[in-house]
C-alpha cells in the first residue's frame, strides 16, 4: 500500500484525497489538546470568547505527552481515547477544524460532523508513545498552561505515522476491519 505524506495546514482538497485505511506521514505543526483543554474551549465559546488557537485547517492530537528525558524534545506522546473528546469535536469542525488523531472508534455524530465540514479522524499507535515522540521535532504549550501535559500545545512533526480511519465519504476502518473479518 502507498503511504501519503501529508502537511498541515490542511484543504479540503488534501482532505478530500485521503481514504480510510491509508497509511499517512503527517508533517508540519499540529495541536495538543485533551478532556480538560476541550472544556474550556467549549467554556470560551459560551462566553463570546475566542479560542486560544485559530482551529481553521488544523489538526489537534488528543495527546497529553509525558515530561522529556534530558536532550529530547518530548517524553512518551501516545494518543488517548478519542470518544472522551466526542462532545466537542462536532463544535470544533464547524469552526474549520480539518482533523484529528486519536486512537479508538469516534461517534456517529462525529462522523457525520466529518463529512459535513470536510475534514479526517487518523488514528496513531495506542502504546507506541515512544516511537511516535521521535517524529516530534518542537514542543511550545500555547495555552492552559496550568494543566501540566494536558496544556494546549503546538507541536511540529516530521513523518508523523498515521492510518485514516474516518475519511469525508463516511468510511470508518474499524467497521470495514469487522465487515472483512465477518466475510472470512
Amino acid at each position: 500500500m502507498e503511504i501519503k505524506r501529508i502537511t498541515t495546514p490542511m484543504d479540503e482538497d488534501t482532505v478530500s484525497r485521503l481514504r480510510s485505511g491509508d497509511k499517512v506521514l503527517l508533517s508540519g505543526h499540529i495541536y495538543t489538546a485533551r478532556d480538560t483543554a476541550h472544556k474550556r474551549f467549549m467554556e470560551a465559546l459560551r462566553e463570546g470568547r475566542p479560542l486560544p488557537i485559530d482551529v481553521k485547517g488544523q489538526l489537534i492530537y488528543y495527546c497529553g505527552p509525558t515530561p522529556p528525558a534530558p536532550g529530547r524534545v518530548i517524553g512518551a506522546a501516545g494518543p488517548t481515547t478519542s470518544s472522551r473528546m466526542d462532545a466537542y469535536a462536532p463544535t470544533l469542525l464547524a469552526l474549520g477544524l480539518k482533523g484529528m488523531i486519536g486512537k479508538g472508534k469516534r461517534s456517529e455524530a462525529v462522523k457525520e460532523a466529518i463529512g459535513l465540514h470536510k475534514a479526517v479522524y487518523f488514528g496513531a499507535t495506542g502504546g507506541a508513545g515512544a516511537l511516535l515522540a521521535k517524529s516530534v521535532r518542537s514542543y511550545d504549550i500555547v495555552a492552559y498552561g496550568d494543566l501540566g501535559p494536558e496544556a494546549v500545545a503546538r507541536l511540529l512533526v516530521e513523518d508523523l505515522p498515521l492510518f485514516v480511519i474516518n475519511d469525508v465519504y463516511g468510511n470508518d476502518l474499524y467497521e470495514m476491519g469487522l465487515s472483512r473479518y465477518r466475510a472470512a
